[in-house]
């Protein structure tokens, strides 16, 4: 499993245990409802899979501990990250999927979203409690919801990769300001290493307010200060390098020119460049 954030471990909060909260209230169905609050990271999502074997609950609802609301009805266990036992049930998934599917649970997480890690802990339970090969089973509604949750992550990736731009400071860092749909820093990180290996450059997702630095050694996943985040993430307060607008310019004039006007199809275009990526394209200020 390549882990590539350390978000993928664990959350603000303790580690290596659980909390188990009580309410007045008790529900006689034994299949009620009971909602594990988690730290939101991938491991987290593993231990919850892993605690619900465990303690035998098959009707669980995930949840944040930022957004937790008590319900009337049922309990909340507070379940704490626990690495060993997510390695456990990322081995049994390594045993039950292929390669393909396996990937698509690991993409499914960077959705970054409570609604698909809640189909995928429901996707590993029915992994678990069926024979080897289900996962190709496209007819389940679990099998196919992953599937087309991974590859929505995969088309912002592969976006991303696109349609960022990097101006130069003045300070010779090369940085840029993005706002995706989804989590998906981490999975260009290395994409953007290796082309730019030559220049120290940031990227920051202004959404979720953490970026990506590289130092031409490696890249670290950084947290600004309010001060710097907000530098970072309006452009026009940045103190640009003396060249970078003559590129800008350049830019700007071949883009318009090498476009033939008999040809436009802005319809096509918009499909393949949708608006919404038009802010981090030079061609397009």
């Amino acid at each position: 499993m390549p882990l590539k954030s350390s978000r993928l471990f664990c959350r603000k909060g303790k580690a290596n245990g659980y909390r188990k909260r009580r309410h007045s209230f008790h529900c006689f169905n034994t299949l009620h409802m009971i909602s594990y609050i988690f730290d939101g990271s991938f491991y987290g999502l593993l231990t919850c899979i892993f605690e619900s074997y465990e303690r035998k609950h098959k009707q669980v609802k995930l949840c944040m501990e930022e957004t937790f609301a008590a319900e009337m009805f049922g309990d909340a266990i507070t379940v704490y990250t626990n690495k060993e036992k997510a390695l456990r049930v990322w081995k049994g998934l390594n045993e039950k999927t292929d390669a393909t599917h396996r990937q698509d649970f690991y993409t499914g997480w960077y959705a970054d979203d409570i609604r698909a890690w809640q189909l995928m802990f429901d996707y590993a339970l029915y992994i678990f409690d069926n024979v080897a090969g289900i996962d190709k089973n496209y007819g389940n509604d679990l099998v196919l919801g992953l599937s087309r949750i991974a590859k929505k992550v995969s088309r912002e990736r592969h976006r991303m990769k696109a349609f960022i731009r990097f101006q130069k400071g003045a300070n010779r860092l090369y940085h840029a300001v993005v706002n995706p749909d989804y989590n998906v820093l981490p999975l260009v990180a290395e994409h953007f290493q290796r082309r730019y290996a030559d220049q120290p450059w940031v990227l920051y997702d202004e959404r979720r307010h953490y970026g990506l630095y590289y130092d031409l050694k490696q890249v670290q996943e950084v947290i600004f200060e309010d001060a710097e985040a907000n530098a970072i993430a309006v452009p026009e307060d940045v103190v640009l390098d003396d060249c970078e607008s003559l590129y800008a310019t350049l830019w700007k004039d071949y883009f318009n020119n090498t476009n033939v006007k008999e040809r436009k199809n802005m319809k096509l275009h918009i499909q393949h460049v949708p608006k919404r990526y038009w802010r981090y394209l030079t061609e397009k200020q």
